[in-house]
C-alpha cells in the first residue's frame, strides 16, 4: 500500500530558510510604527490607486518573511499565484521562507534584533506577541488603515463583530489581519473528528453508539473479534495522533470545554463564574473513563511513543486496523473507506456537547506590517484582495484551465492535473506550482465554496451535520493579555500546563494513582492557580466588554 502518499495528505488540512534585512524600493515616508489617529499617512500614498488593479501606479518591492510548511514551494517568488498577483497589483514580494519548525524562534531573534522585514506573512503571532510588538512600535497600527483599504476585511469585521474582538488588543489598536475560518464553515471549525468504522459495527451486530457506555462497548468488541478476518487479534479499538489531542475531543461529553477548544484549561462554569477545568470534579470523571480504556488495552498502545513521529501512527491507520479515530479525514491521511462520523457521545451526566470548535479567528497574528515598509496602504490593499471573493479563489485554487475547472453551476474542482496526476504525484505536490496554502495558517479565510482540503469532503460534511445541534452557543477566540498580565501568564503557565500534562497522562496509564487526585488538586493551587485565575479574569472582562 502506497502509505507515505496518503500520510503526506495531513498537511494540507491542517495542516528555504534564512532571514534577510529589512528593506524595502518604495519611496520614503514617515515611519508607521510612531504613527497614530492624527498622524498624516506616510508619504507614499500618492502612488497608490483608491481601488482596483494595479494597486500602485509604479512598480515597487516588498520584502516578507514567510512560515514555511513542507508541503510548499521551496521558493514561492516562483509559484504562479505570486507571479500573476505581482502583474495585477504592480507589487513585487520577495519571500524569505523559514520552515515553521524553526519559525518562532527566529521571527523572535528577528524581532529583537531590529532588523525585520516590510511584513511578515504567516508569522503565527499570538495575542501576547501583538501586544508586545505592537506596544513597541515595530508592528504599525491597521485600525485607520483597515477603514480605508481593506473593504473585503471591514465587511468581515461589521457582519461578524467575534473577528473584530479576537484581533483588537487590550491598547484599543489591531495590529495584523488574521487567520480565518468561515463562521459558516463548521466543519472547517471542527477540524480532526472522531470517526467509527461504519462496516465493523455492522459486522459485529452494533447500532451506532450513542453514549459513551456503547463506545465503550464497541471497543470492548473490536478488541476481542478478528473483524478484519487476518487470524490475528491486530484490531486497535481507538487511535489519535496524540493522547492530548483525543482528551480534547472527549471533554465536551463531560459538560467541559464549553466555550471552544481555544480554551481548552479554562471555561464557564455554574453561576456564570470561569472554571478551571483540569481541577474540576468532571475533568476526574475524565480521566477515570481515559484510565479505564487504557487499562483494558482499547487505546492504541503505540500512542505515547507515536506522538513524536506521527507517520508510525498513519501508517498503522493505513493498514486498516482502528476501530475508532480521532483525525481529520481516514479517506485522505490513510486512504481508508467504511468510516462514518461519529455523533456527540452523551456522558455520565447527559452531556454531550461537541466542544472541539475552533472560533472564527483560528489565528490573531497571520500577517503584520512593520514600522520598516513605506508603503503601508499598498501592502494592506495586497493583503485585503484575499479576504474577498475573487482573491480567496485565486488563493485556494489558483487559475482557471490551469489548475481548476469552473462547472456549469458556477462550481470550481481541481483539474485532473491535481486531483488524478498522471505522474502520480501527490496532490500537494501537483498543487505546489500554483499555491501555496497547504500546510496551514495562512492570512485569509477558509470558505466551503473554494477550501477542497479534508474538511470539504462529503463524509466530512455529512460528519459536521450530525453534530451541529451540539456544538457550544458560545465560542471564545484566544483572549489578549497586557504586558504585565503576559510576563505573569506565561511564568505560570509553563509550570502549570507542564504539570497537567503530565499529571494526566500518569493518571490515564495508572503511572499515577487515581487516589493521588486532591494531591494533584492541591499542588496546582501551590503553583498560583489564584492569580491564573485572576489575570484570565480581567482578560474575560476586557473580550465582554
Amino acid at each position: 500500500m502506497k502509505t507515505k502518499k496518503w500520510i503526506s495528505l495531513l498537511l494540507t488540512t491542517a495542516v528555504s530558510a534564512g532571514l534577510v534585512a529589512a528593506c524595502s524600493d518604495g519611496d520614503a515616508g514617515t515611519s508607521p510604527g510612531t504613527a497614530d489617529k492624527n498622524t498624516p499617512a506616510p508619504a507614499a500614498g500618492d502612488k497608490l490607486n483608491a481601488s482596483g488593479f494595479p494597486i500602485v501606479k509604479e512598480p515597487i518591492k516588498l520584502t516578507m518573511m514567510a512560515g514555511k510548511a513542507p508541503t510548499t514551494a521551496n521558493n514561492w517568488n516562483e509559484t504562479m499565484l505570486w507571479q500573476e498577483y505581482a502583474k495585477m497589483t504592480n507589487i513585487n514580494v520577495d519571500f524569505q521562507l523559514v520552515p515553521f519548525d524553526a519559525l518562532t524562534e527566529k521571527r523572535n531573534l528577528m524581532m529583537a534584533s531590529g532588523d525585520y522585514p516590510d511584513a511578515i506573512y504567516l508569522g503565527r503571532f499570538s495575542t501576547d506577541d501583538l501586544m508586545k510588538y505592537g506596544g513597541q512600535g515595530a508592528l504599525i497600527k491597521l485600525n485607520d488603515l483597515i477603514d480605508k483599504h481593506a473593504p473585503n476585511f471591514k465587511k468581515i469585521m461589521d457582519q461578524y463583530p467575534e473577528v473584530k474582538k479576537a484581533i483588537t488588543m487590550p491598547d484599543g489598536n489591531i495590529y495584523s489581519f488574521p487567520n480565518m475560518l468561515s463562521p459558516d464553515f463548521p466543519s472547517v471549525r471542527m477540524g480532526a473528528k472522531l470517526w467509527i468504522k461504519k462496516e465493523w459495527l455492522d459486522a459485529l451486530g452494533m447500532k451506532e453508539p450513542t453514549t459513551l457506555d456503547e463506545f465503550y462497548n464497541y471497543l470492548k468488541a473490536v478488541k476481542s473479534t478478528d473483524l478484519n478476518k487476518n487470524g490475528k487479534q491486530d484490531e486497535v479499538p481507538l487511535g489519535a495522533t496524540k493522547l492530548k489531542d483525543v482528551i480534547l475531543h472527549f471533554k465536551g461529553y463531560f459538560g467541559l470545554q464549553n466555550r471552544g477548544s481555544s480554551h481548552p484549561l479554562v471555561d464557564m462554569g455554574e453561576n456564570n463564574q470561569l472554571r478551571f477545568i483540569p481541577t474540576d470534579d468532571r475533568y476526574k470523571e475524565l480521566i477515570t473513563y481515559f484510565n479505564k480504556l487504557w487499562a483494558e488495552g482499547l487505546i492504541d498502545k503505540d500512542i505515547l511513543v507515536n506522538e513524536k513521529d506521527q507517520n508510525k501512527f498513519f501508517a498503522k491507520g493505513a493498514e486498516g486496523v482502528f476501530g475508532a479515530v480521532r483525525v481529520s479525514s481516514p479517506f485522505t491521511l490513510m486512504k481508508q473507506t467504511g468510516y462514518i462520523g461519529a455523533p456527540s457521545l452523551a456522558g455520565p451526566r447527559g452531556d454531550k456537547l461537541h466542544s472541539e470548535y475552533r472560533p472564527a479567528v483560528a489565528g490573531p497574528g497571520a500577517f503584520v506590517i512593520t514600522n520598516k515598509n513605506k508603503n503601508p496602504e499598498a501592502t494592506v490593499r495586497w493583503m485585503d484582495y484575499f479576504f474577498g471573493e475573487e482573491g480567496n479563489k485565486m488563493f485556494f485554487m489558483g487559475f482557471k484551465d490551469k489548475s481548476y475547472i469552473e462547472k456549469p453551476d458556477g462550481s470550481v474542482e481541481y483539474t485532473d492535473e491535481i486531483n488524478k496526476n498522471p505522474q502520480g504525484l501527490t496532490f500537494e505536490q501537483a498543487l505546489v506550482k500554483y499555491v501555496t496554502w497547504p500546510g496551514g495558517g495562512y492570512p485569509g479565510i477558509v470558505r466551503e465554496k473554494y477550501f477542497k482540503g479534508a474538511e470539504s469532503m462529503p463524509e466530512s460534511l455529512e460528519a459536521a451535520k450530525k453534530v451541529a445541534a451540539d456544538l457550544p452557543k458560545e465560542v471564545w477566540p484566544a483572549f489578549s493579555y497586557t504586558d504585565k498580565e503576559t510576563d505573569r501568564m506565561q511564568a505560570l503557565n509553563t509550570d502549570i500546563v507542564t504539570y497537567i500534562d503530565e499529571m494526566t497522562t500518569k493518571f490515564i496509564t495508572g503511572a499515577a494513582p487515581l487516589s493521588d487526585w486532591n494531591k494533584y488538586v492541591d499542588t496546582i493551587k501551590k503553583m498560583g492557580l489564584d492569580d491564573y485565575m485572576k489575570i484570565y479574569q480581567a482578560a474575560y472582562d476586557r473580550y465582554k466588554k
